[in-house]
């Protein structure tokens, strides 16, 4: 084999660990950073909101096993005492695909009155959904709902806009090995991504006209 061929695939060797030693070093420091403001259902204290992130959708539009286990989390946060209002954030780009909605339905259908419910159709990923609920909803502290895998990020995010938020996990079932693998994958990558969005690139969302969930004189 050529010097060059073996010298660029130790420089690709060094490249590919590097890359992965620093996103092993970004889902750390995220998951130490988020640990200690995350607790059980039981054991939260109750919050004005509790924020759910998406999760994708079947072809028929409805709520995939993920996301029903994050609205049922946060309808038992509901019934508890724990939430007043439970915030549901979703991707709306397309005519055919809403996921606040299938998440409102849901909820629904689990016994959560229609006003205790708002939704949040611009919130394509976990940073808009966070900025979102601060900067149109205002948000300033939360449950955020999500599983276990997710929530670190969710919980971080939330804190560095400056919602001061409390995760409870939404793992309500065992989930089948290969999407669980592929979530937790992923999440090293949305994880630096995230990281970069709160402390350098600061993108803006979709925004819009503010629509604070309690107005000042309902405010505790």
């Amino acid at each position: 084999m050529p010097r060059w061929i073996v010298a660029l695939l130790r420089v690709a060797l060094l490249l590919a660990l590097l890359l992965t030693g620093i996103l092993l070093l970004a889902r750390g420091w995220v998951w130490w950073r988020a640990r200690p403001h995350i607790a059980t259902l039981d054991a939260v204290t109750p919050h004005d909101v509790a924020i759910v992130f998406g999760a994708g959708l079947w072809y028929d539009g409805s709520p995939t096993p993920v996301l029903r286990d994050r609205v049922a989390t946060a309808a038992a946060l509901y019934f508890h005492g724990k939430a007043k209002k439970l915030l549901f954030s979703g991707d709306n780009r397309f005519i055919n695909y809403n996921e606040p909605e299938a998440m409102r339905q849901y909820a629904l259908s689990l016994g959560v009155p229609d006003d205790a419910i708002v939704l949040d159709y611009a919130g394509r990923r976990t940073y808009d959904t966070c900025y979102r609920a601060r900067a149109i909803f205002g948000v300033e502290d939360a449950i955020v709902v999500t599983q276990r895998f997710h929530l670190p990020r969710a919980v971080y995010t939330c804190r560095a806009v400056g919602i001061d938020a409390v995760g409870v996990p939404a793992d309500k079932q065992r989930y089948r090995t290969g999407p669980y693998i592929y979530w937790n994958v992923r999440e090293f990558l949305a994880t630096a991504r995230a990281l970069a969005d709160v402390h350098i690139t600061h993108p803006l969302p979709v925004l819009g006209k503010p629509e604070p969930i309690f107005a000042e004189e309902e405010t505790p």
